[in-house]
């Protein structure tokens, strides 16, 4: 079943934007202004190493001071700030690691010390430490679903390490993460289209845990205050003369009831990493399973009527006992790195994913205050390959430098599906009766689901980044070109019944001018790209094709790295095409525009000693344009705050030595579940706390950790985007004990 997503807007007076901006301006000009231009010149110096002479009497030969570091690997990561939360570099897709402050992107990279110390259990608690993202439920599923810059990215479009198809495809846990990357922005040049056609407004990749040069051997148990608990355990060695093979395993199984009452959940993950490092060759090969089972789920809630509906306890469950979603996932990837030269490196890389999944699932429709709902059983199969090869080089033209990159890549996902779909039956959110599961006449065959889908995706991409001036000028200049193609096929009967073909090239370019070492300024002209859909049987062009749908984005920006801590600014424009039938000509085509212009600021490392940020602010002016309706000309999109807002501090506890107290406070203004812009949900703050202890027991390092989240308990609908509402989690404490052996 393809994914839709509803779209709406308001107008918002430029002037708390303009003064957003001079605000966040002004403090990032204060912080850069210690800074000479003579500091470039020293830093270069330093980093390729320094030669002093020490003279003394002239028959004495005098001593040489040589000073240098070593190259990192082509492909390693990149050195975390000061804390350890946040990375200072990235995986940029075909672009491979980069430092963030030599890219023409927006891009936040997570580290695993955040995921520990924050006891992260999902990828959406990850997530919810950037000012840009918002989380919600997906459409009728347990599946999360992201916001960024306004627009959708679903679980099934975060990318495994570079690669498309291969996540986890309803909620990815984060036993085996090591980053988490953030692309904020337009994405098709970087990573090509994603498969599950979204990701317009930016894009999520997970880079999985590899051994490590020292041994480890770390346990931790927890718990929480409803009633779950669980284990994990992270083993790392490395092997040989050199260390050149290594191997980690990260097992991690958690269960038991959870906040909201009635619902349980019970998940597992095994990830084994194997690798080897040799002089010019780099091995890479990934297994991962996952499980989840959901039973009890408290569903989304479609408002069906014209009132807006009041938020149930921040605890309650208003879904019925029967039911439960269980997915499960199996995935397998190979890659490989080598130096062809010392400037030249080959890549290349192969997954594969077979997910099953079984589910009842119930939604509520409310229709101002009157409920009702309908038992939606179903069973999905999914079987994904994805492939990609590539070389990246480096080389001189006169005063101009290169870095020079070319790949080609695959995706290719099956879906089998089954579903029934049972009669109606009278429920409430405040007071929901227990029914007994309806009957559901069924569509295709639950013991062997037949094939209804396939969809295949290929692109070429080249690029080529010039360095002018010492490299203090970067110009990126490149383009992708991407086929995209989906069968569908009816269900039962796996006969042929819609195709769709299509092809677009996507083009990129960015400039970066670094002012100094560490502080640049950036500017880019870029591009997403997803399927364009087809025209409904309503329409008078039935079945016709629509071409890929291309968002165009224009992206400024400033970034500074004063190496213990960072800022970033980022102002943008994102327009993307949206189709619709119209009213007059019944002509299905793709004639409306959803423009999304924003501002985002963002800093984060540890300032001062002991003190560590993480936070800042996104604000969206959103609106649709040629809508063909003169109710919805101009309104705001459905689901796309105006502003977000996060703080995340840690402190240090002087005197009190390895005491670590954490808050973290989130804010997000209203936003429109209908694109008349007539209901409109009300704006929400959550406030988190957190403590951590690291001593040692019987020898061995131990950290005791407590975070809760929705302090309050607050009640709130979190999320109205899909045109449904996703009501937020109820306030949840989670205990943890680690040690290191």
């Amino acid at each position: 079943m393809k994914k839709t997503s509803h779209l709406s807007t308001q107008r918002f007076p430029l002037a708390p934007l303009a003064a957003a901006a001079r605000h966040a301006f002004s403090v990032t000009v204060v912080c850069f202004a210690g800074f000479s231009a003579h500091a470039y010149a020293a830093d270069a110096a330093d980093a390729q190493g320094t030669v002093s002479d020490n003279a003394q009497a002239a028959s004495t030969l005098p001593t040489v001071k040589v000073q240098g570091s070593a190259e990192p690997l082509p492909g390693s990561l990149s050195p975390a700030l000061p804390g350890g939360q946040v990375a200072s570099g990235a995986q940029i897709g075909v672009l491979g690691q980069q430092k963030l402050i030599n890219v023409p992107f927006s891009v936040t990279s997570y580290t695993s010390k955040l995921i520990e110390d924050q006891q992260a259990h999902t990828l959406a608690d990850v997530v919810a430490n950037d000012p840009a993202v918002r989380t919600a439920l997906g459409y009728g599923t347990i599946a999360e679903t992201y916001i960024i810059r306004g627009f959708e990215v679903y679980s099934d479009d975060v990318a495994l390490n570079g690669m498309y198809g291969l996540t986890p495809r309803q909620m990815v846990g984060t036993g085996a993460i090591e980053r988490v990357d953030i692309f904020k922005g337009a994405t098709a040049f970087v990573n090509g289209a994603a498969p599950g056609g979204s990701g317009v407004g930016g894009d999520i990749n997970v880079q999985t845990k590899v051994a490590d040069d020292k041994p480890l051997t770390r346990v931790t148990v927890e718990g929480s205050a409803s009633g779950e608990i669980g284990t994990r355990v992270d083993v790392g060695r490395r092997f040989g003369d050199n260390d050149q093979f290594g191997i980690r395993v990260n097992q991690t199984v958690e269960g038991g009831d959870a906040a909201i009452q009635k619902e349980t959940d019970h998940s597992q993950q095994t990830a084994v990493s194997l690798d080897y490092r040799g002089d010019k060759l780099r091995l890479y090969a990934d297994f991962l399973y996952q499980k989840e089972h959901q039973s009890g789920n408290r569903p989304v809630v479609f408002e069906t009527g014209d009132v807006l509906p009041g938020t149930p306890s921040a605890s309650y469950n208003y879904g019925q006992p029967w039911t439960y979603y269980q997915t499960e996932d199996t995935i397998g990837m190979l890659r490989g790195e080598y130096d062809i030269t010392r400037n030249w490196t080959f890549y290349a890389g192969v997954g594969s994913r077979h997910t099953t999944e079984n589910s009842t699932t119930s939604s509520v429709y409310d229709f101002d205050g009157a409920g009702s709902a309908y038992p939606f059983p179903s069973i999905h199969k999914e079987n994904a390959i994805s492939a990609q090869v590539g070389v990246r080089g480096k080389f001189d033209t006169g005063p101009v430098s290169h870095q020079f990159n070319a790949g080609w890549q695959i995706n290719r996902v099956a879906g089998y599906n089954a579903y029934g779909f049972g009669s109606g039956y009278s429920t409430s959110l405040y007071d929901t009766p227990v029914v007994a599961e309806p009957a559901a006449p069924t569509t295709g065959n639950f013991a062997d689901p037949g094939l209804t889908s396939v969809e295949l995706m290929r692109s070429f991409v080249v690029s080529d980044t010039m360095g002018f001036f010492n490299d203090r000028l970067l110009f990126t200049i490149g383009a992708r070109h991407q086929d995209l193609l989906e069968n569908g096929y009816g269900y039962g009967t796996e006969v042929q019944n819609a195709a769709y073909s299509a092809s677009a090239t996507t083009p990129i370019v960015g400039l970066v001018y670094k002012i100094q070492p560490n502080l640049s300024v950036y500017a880019n002209r870029a591009e997403s790209l997803v399927e364009g859909g087809t025209a409904p049987t309503s329409a008078a062009n039935s079945g016709a094709v629509i071409a890929p749908f291309r968002a165009k984005q224009y992206e400024a920006g400033v970034k500074y790295d004063a190496n213990h801590y960072g800022a970033a600014l980022a102002v943008y424009q994102i327009k993307q095409q949206v189709a619709y039938t119209n009213a007059i000509t019944n002509i299905y085509g793709a004639d409306g525009v959803q423009q999304h212009r924003g501002i985002e600021f963002s800093m984060y490392g540890e300032p001062l000693k002991g003190v560590r940020l993480i936070g800042g602010v996104s604000y969206i002016n959103a609106k649709l344009e040629d809508t063909g309706s003169s109710a919805e000309e101009g309104n705001r999109p459905i689901g796309v705050p105006a502003w977000t807002a996060n703080a995340n501090v840690e402190y240090d506890v002087p005197r009190t030595n390895g005491l670590t107290l954490t808050a973290r406070a989130l804010w997000t203004s209203t936003q429109f579940l209908d694109t008349a812009n007539t209901m409109q949900v009300p704006s929400w703050t959550r406030f988190d706390v957190g403590a951590r202890y690291k001593t040692k027991v019987a020898g061995h390092d131990t950290s005791f950790k407590v975070m809760v989240t929705n302090l309050a308990n607050h009640s709130y609908w979190s999320s109205s985007l899909g045109g449904y509402l996703t009501q937020a989690q109820p306030r949840t404490a989670w205990f943890s004990v680690t040690t290191d052996f």
